[in-house]
């Protein structure tokens, strides 16, 4: 039977997912959130078994050619003999562990660093920052792993991680960086500029007195604001034209 004329094929929502997540990775770079090793992927739109994430390149360099297509264990489905992120397996374990989520940003945002390594609490203080929700954990690689490279860099170590995540959107890596999960590109985008924006008005305001939180209440309703379909699709446009994509 032939595909409604309404319903894209599934070669057209690939097309879509590759094209957005190129997007991403240069919006996310634009705005100073990922680095030169942070990475974004999103789960495959066709193959909920299966994620879309770039072979091992700086995000601000990202085109459709560099994007990979792997199994949640981190196989990649190709014979593609370029590298991919060592990392990967964040993606995979949080995918796998996190039906819910389908992208997934880690970046070493550095106004975030600070509180990879000290009790201060990161809870929103901004009500745009609102999109990390309530908790935000940190997690302890030495406690299971002992002394590594830093990275996460196996299966064991990415399923560790979604445990201390939980049913969070953000969650700290001591030393190291962040992830940020969300049900779309676009959420996660929006989650992961939140995040960085809120540390920095958390370290501003502690040089003059105690940083109030927003309440729970406040959290929820905004950040549910926030990440609705016309919120999102603005800010996007926003991102989108700043990265020099406007009008594409």
């Amino acid at each position: 039977m032939p595909n409604d004329m309404n319903t894209p094929d599934q070669s057209q929502l690939v097309d879509a997912a590759i094209a957005e997540l190129v997007v991403a990775n240069r919006i996310l770079d634009h705005e100073g959130v990922i680095d030169n090793f942070g990475h974004v992927s999103v789960r495959h739109p066709v193959h909920r078994d299966r994620y879309l994430l770039s072979r091992s390149r700086s995000p601000g360099n990202v085109t459709r050619d560099d994007i990979m297509e792997f199994t949640l264990e981190g196989e990649l489905l190709s014979k593609d003999h370029r590298w991919p992120y060592s990392e990967r397996h964040i993606h995979g374990a949080l995918y796998k562990d996190r039906p819910d989520v389908n992208a997934v940003t880690h970046h070493h945002a550095r106004s975030i660093i600070p509180f990879t390594m000290n009790n201060i609490s990161l809870r929103p203080i901004f009500h745009m920052s609102s999109v990390i929700g309530k908790e935000v954990p940190i997690w302890e690689s030495q406690d299971e792993f002992g002394d590594t490279n830093m990275l996460v860099d196996s299966m064991e170590m990415g399923h560790s991680l979604a445990r201390t995540l939980g049913q969070n959107s953000v969650a700290l890596l001591r030393g190291h960086g962040c992830i940020c999960v969300a049900p779309d590109i676009k959420s996660v985008c929006m989650i992961s500029m939140g995040l960085r924006d809120n540390a920095e008005l958390v370290q501003q305001a502690l040089q003059i007195g105690e940083p109030v939180p927003l309440t729970d209440g406040e959290i929820e309703k905004t950040s549910a604001m926030l990440l609705g379909k016309m919120p999102l699709a603005r800010a996007w446009d926003y991102w989108v034209a700043r990265a020099g994509y406007s009008g594409l």
